[in-house]
């Protein structure tokens, strides 16, 4: 295992994690360019303007995770409760990828690692807690002979014969057998803090349906977009709660699970002698914006000084609700989202 994978699952065993939602949009200009992106809202919505995205080279290894973890959360179509074979399968299907994208290896075996929890525990957990993670002694999970190691060949020696100048008793009287599910439980330890596939949603169905419902059609405002007999017909068992939940709150992020495909976003780019070009939004970066007229012609236009890009954003009242919702709404919506089968 090379220097800079194994530091880098100190870090996710050292229960380090980033989480990343909601949409980021523009960076800084290259020098004498100008970009002016607003947000279209709706006529009782304020724009406001988007803030520069700082790159950072972890960002990619984390949108990743955030995707392959999105990916795995979807459930079956027609199940009522929060979790289910199919579900348990994707979650399962989810935990393989992002074991594979962290180079963690093989799984590790549930049954032997249960096997030497129960050694683990009276033998060596004094020192360094009942998981490994540290007391008296290290933090094992961090530790390079435990994530170099597979099936404790490297463990094993450190066991039977200790280590007396770091005052580490030898434990010369276990079996090769113990040692194998000693080794195979920390490796476990390893897996539960590092691959966050392995997560699952409990059920998060713990508000007031009515409360919902009421919030629904009152305050949130929500049926000026939406309709339960149109866009969100049947969504409860469309959606898994713990889905529907994040689809609610972060409808961009969550593609198109809220009433089928989404229309293209629409661009209006002026140019510094004020001519204005509107179309379909095709692509948008700091230096080129490209879009398709009404007519179908394409235009991709420098962004230089001077030229103005304004894109419409329909879900600019959903990123505003983010910094005025109380947890009991979010609750209670989701709550009344669900008995929409």
């Amino acid at each position: 295992m090379s220097p800079s994978r194994r530091d880098f699952l100190k870090a996710s065993a050292a229960g380090i994690a980033v989480l990343s939602q909601g949409y980021v949009f523009g960076s800084a200009a290259a020098p004498k360019a100008e970009i002016a992106v607003r947000l279209t809202a709706a006529p009782d919505s304020s724009p406001s303007m988007l803030k520069p995205r700082k790159s950072r080279a972890i960002l990619s290894a984390v949108m990743l995770l955030a995707i392959a973890g999105a990916r795995g959360q979807a459930q079956a179509p027609g199940s009522n409760g929060n979790s289910s074979p199919p579900a348990q399968t994707q979650e399962s299907q989810r935990a393989l990828r992002t074991r594979e994208f962290l180079g963690l290896g093989r799984r590790p075996d549930p049954e032997l690692a249960s096997d030497g929890e129960k050694i683990f525990g009276p033998t060596c957990g004094f020192c360094h807690g009942a998981e490994g993670r540290g007391g008296q002694g290290p933090d094992l999970l961090r530790s390079p002979v435990v994530l170099d190691d597979d099936k404790g060949e490297l463990i094993g020696p450190v066991i039977q014969n200790g280590r007396p100048s770091k005052g580490m008793p030898a434990f010369s009287s276990l079996t090769e057998e113990q040692v194998r599910a000693i080794a195979e439980f920390l490796h476990m330890q390893v897996e539960l803090a590092a691959n966050r596939g392995t997560y699952q949603v409990q059920n998060i169905v713990t508000g007031n349906a009515q409360a919902g419902e009421a919030y629904f059609k009152g305050e949130g405002k929500c049926t000026t977009c939406h309709s339960v007999s149109g866009d969100l017909a049947h969504i409860g068992s469309k959606l898994a709660p713990a889905d529907l939940q994040a689809a609610e709150l972060y409808p961009e992020t969550r593609g198109n699970e809220f009433g089928g495909a989404r229309p293209p976003r629409q661009v209006t780019v002026t140019l510094a002698d004020g001519k204005k070009f509107t179309g379909s939004l095709k692509h948008l970066d700091d230096f080129y914006v490209s879009l398709e007229d009404a007519e179908g012609e394409y235009h991709s236009i420098a962004v230089a000084k001077g030229v103005k890009v304004a894109v419409e954003d329909k879900l600019v009242f959903h990123r505003q609700m983010l910094d005025r919702y109380t947890d009991k709404q979010i609750h209670d919506l989701t709550a009344y989202l669900v008995t929409l089968k």
